[in-house]
């Protein structure tokens, strides 16, 4: 299910979703006061380009402060559209699977700094 279910995913938008994830990281990373966010926006592409097998692991502790000002300016926002397309998708039964990569996305998009992504 994991490979048919990252196949499905990547065909139907998670290589674009991926892609953009990468160039907005690339362009933050051009300024020194940006590379820190680019490089969440990594992990974003990372997990945004095959979610099924794989799991965010959360460490808020490991840099609270950055996390904080990501969660006011950027981080609950992106979470919480995150949160309504995996809802939608957990209408239908057939979209169960994708919604809860969704929510998985929401997750990592709250808190990214100090997150890492494990392989399940």
């Amino acid at each position: 299910m994991k490979i048919l279910g990252n196949i499905i995913w990547f065909i139907f938008g998670g290589f674009f979703a991926a892609l953009i994830w990468i160039i907005l990281g690339v362009l933050l990373c051009i300024s020194v006061i940006g590379i820190p966010i680019g490089l969440q926006f990594f992990k974003f592409a990372q997990l945004v380009i095959w979610p099924f097998g794989n799991d965010v692991i959360i460490n808020f502790d490991k840099h609270p402060i950055l996390n904080i000002l990501w969660i006011i300016f950027l981080g609950w926002e992106t979470a919480l559209g995150y949160i309504i397309i995996g809802a939608l998708f957990c209408v239908t039964i057939i979209g169960i699977p994708f919604g809860l990569q969704w929510f998985k996305l929401s997750k990592l998009a709250l808190i990214p700094f100090g997150a890492t992504i494990r392989s399940t």
